[in-house]
């Protein structure tokens, strides 16, 4: 595998999608690149740490700042302040906020944020921070409808920003080296899959293939 090619590496001095946010086991765990390749000035240590805001922080959303919690949690926005109040506890020298159009216009130093509203919120949330240039990770569903989905992929492309969506039990790093290798080619034309699956649990665990 030494001479397998490399597949959608972004241009010198861009950040790829892989490198800011990358999920793995059952919950969100992020990979973070240096901050000068994600915004911040150039010539800071590559051991510089992003600026990171929640966006709905109970629930899901304190889960997933957990898993970035060695990074700058600069802003929390939360509408339900007892839902958020131990994430709030946690992280306390984060600025609150009620209004994520507000925390973003005047936390000028935010660098990517975590979305983890409710369902109808998310698509509005994370293309508000694109269009503001931020990076963002939103937990599923990405949006209500195919179009939303296209509208923010084409934004995310403008203005080269990084983004994941927060679909944790299919982000390890071998589905996205199954992936890579698939479209590279190397495996030749692949013709069955077989896949096991645990779900519903209460059924056992049963064998599924597709040929």
């Amino acid at each position: 595998m030494q001479n397998q090619k490399q597949v959608n590496q972004p241009p010198r001095g861009t950040l790829s999608r892989r490198g800011f946010l990358g999920a793995a086991g059952g919950a969100a765990a992020f990979v973070f690149l240096p901050r000068h390749l994600v915004g911040g000035a150039a010539g800071l240590s590559p051991n510089s740490k992003l600026n990171i805001a929640g966006i709905g922080v109970g629930g899901q959303g304190a889960s997933d700042l957990d898993q970035v919690s060695s990074e700058n949690i600069v802003a929390l926005c939360d509408v339900d302040s007892d839902r958020a109040a131990n994430t709030f506890k946690k992280f306390p020298n984060a600025k609150r906020y009620k209004d994520f159009r507000e925390m973003l216009d005047k936390e000028k130093n935010i660098d990517a944020v975590v979305v983890a509203t409710p369902d109808h919120v998310h698509a509005i949330a994370t293309m508000t921070a694109i269009k503001m240039g931020k990076h963002v990770y939103c937990e599923k569903p990405l949006t209500r409808t195919v179009s939303e989905a296209r509208a923010i992929a084409r934004a995310a492309r403008e203005a080269g920003v990084a983004t994941q969506m927060g679909n944790q039990g299919m982000a390890f790093e071998g589905n996205r080296l199954i992936n890579e290798w698939l479209a590279d080619g190397c495996l030749g034309p692949v013709r069955e899959v077989h896949v096991w699956s645990d779900r519903p649990t209460h059924r056992g665990k049963m064998p599924l293939w597709w040929a």
